[in-house]
């Protein structure tokens, strides 16, 4: 079991969701370049969100003398993350067709008129839609993970903050 006591200093909590972070960028393009799934649109959107909270992570180290910068970067990583399972999460209902994607996502909009607007449009189409499903496990796309991975971390974050700030607060009130 983890100690509680870790989560008291935000350097532990950030290397971990870099670390973390890192891992599911390691993934993504391994899943990209080595097993040749080409994400679409909001596949590569999901993954900015990750790299944000790489960056919070990093300036928590590096700065971890200024007090509360940790804790608020903590804060800043898991609302990024909450941003990250709401992108996944939208990604996912592409996929289930609940509703349509983004224009950048290769949906078909309206019928090229002339030879010229054709052209233009092929030109201007994604590689990969983002209704198709290009690899899932038990049923779960890989969007849909992203959603469950986000929402884990995120919470992570948010625990680890307001351990940080009940310790800051706990220590104001006894000192």
């Amino acid at each position: 079991m983890m100690n509680r006591f870790a989560l008291d200093d935000p350097r532990f909590p950030a290397a971990f969701l870099a670390i973390a972070s890192a891992g599911i960028l390691a993934a993504a393009l391994f899943f990209q370049f080595v097993l040749g799934y080409q994400p679409c649109v909001l596949c590569l959107w999901q993954r900015v969100p990750y790299g944000a909270v790489i960056a919070f992570s990093i300036a928590t180290l590096l700065f971890r003398q200024w007090k509360g910068l940790g804790d608020a970067l903590l804060v800043a990583s898991g609302f990024a993350l909450l941003a990250g399972a709401g992108i996944a999460a939208y990604h996912v209902g592409v996929e289930q067709h609940w509703w349509a994607g983004t224009s950048a996502c290769g949906s078909t909009g309206h019928a090229p008129q002339t030879l010229e607007e054709l052209r233009a449009q092929v030109l201007a189409a994604p590689v990969t839609r983002c209704d198709d499903i290009a690899w899932s496990l038990f049923g779960v796309s890989m969007a849909g993970y992203n959603v469950l991975i986000s929402l884990a971390l995120s919470a992570f974050a948010f625990l680890a903050a307001r351990s940080a700030y009940i310790r800051t607060t706990a220590t104001r009130t006894f000192a």
